[in-house]
């Protein structure tokens, strides 16, 4: 791929009006904000990085086992998760990350397990954990 054939996914900008806060955009057309907490010396404007990364595993998580359910026509009528964080030993090499799944609707126990189950194959749990990701960086034009 050339480089006149590559399109940034995801773009962040500083906010020079504040301490750490940066702006997110991605594929161009949704924007929010990320920050950092005061203790980082940030002002807690938006979320930091790490929310983001274990937010990603929690929609993921929803959005496989809605879609998992409507195309077996399973009676799914709500979905909530909770991500919990362990980040203590994440300098040691291990960041552990506690989802929960509360499922609404008449769902049988069977039902329950099954959703479950596709819960664990969704494809960001599969990246955080199965699979190798390369991270290049580079410079490129001042800013």
């Amino acid at each position: 791929m050339s480089d006149s054939d590559h399109k940034p996914i995801v773009e962040i900008t500083r906010d020079r009006a504040h301490k750490m806060r940066h702006e997110v955009r991605v594929r161009g057309q949704h924007g929010f904000a990320i920050d950092e907490p005061p203790a980082n010396g940030g002002e807690d404007l938006g979320p930091t990085p790490h929310d983001l990364y274990d937010s990603a595993l929690g929609a993921c998580k929803a959005m496989t086992v809605l879609w998992y359910a409507n195309r077996k026509q399973m009676p799914l009528e709500d979905i909530g998760v909770t991500v919990e964080r362990d980040d203590s030993q994440e300098r040691q090499g291990t960041y552990r990350l506690r989802v929960t799944l509360s499922l609404g609707g008449p769902l049988s126990d069977a039902q329950r397990q099954e959703l479950l189950a596709v819960a664990e194959k969704c494809p960001v749990h599969k990246l955080m954990t199965k699979v190798t990701t390369e991270v290049t960086t580079e410079l490129g034009a001042a800013a």
